[in-house]
């Protein structure tokens, strides 16, 4: 059996990135799902471009604030409380906006676990396959 809890605080947070980012996923030691909680002051975006996953689904839990998602549809808002899922293949840019009046935290699962599958979209060049993050 296996059992463990992490203190998502006692993390250090991932360096070179756009908000505080602590991966929860090694410390964890998760197999098959990737796991982060990301805090994000207002104009922060949450990951480091506008992109999708070729194979990985994901989905965003907001525990605090209200969470922005860019589409190329439209700009959801999700709220504290909600769950925002998130298809392979399906781009997207989540963030927290520049008039916010507060933060905002997620809790971010991915899977599968995946490295090197993101992609970087751009609106004008849909099939654009430069690396994401």
């Amino acid at each position: 059996m296996g059992y463990r809890i992490v203190d998502p605080d006692a993390i250090d947070p991932t360096p070179d990135r756009p908000c505080e980012q602590r991966a929860l996923t090694e410390p964890a030691g998760l197999e098959h799902v990737a796991m982060n909680r990301y805090r994000a002051d207002p104009g922060e975006s949450i990951p480091l471009r506008y992109h999708f996953h070729e194979k990985q689904e994901e989905a965003f839990y907001v525990l605090a604030g209200e969470l922005a998602v860019e589409t190329p549809e439209k700009t959801y808002t999700v709220p504290s409380g909600s769950l925002f899922v998130v298809d392979p293949g399906d781009p997207q840019r989540a963030y927290n906006p520049a008039d916010a009046a507060e933060s905002i935290e997620i809790l971010a699962i991915g899977a599968p676990q995946t490295t090197g599958d993101a992609r970087q979209h751009d609106p004008n060049e849909p099939d654009d396959d430069a690396g994401a993050e």
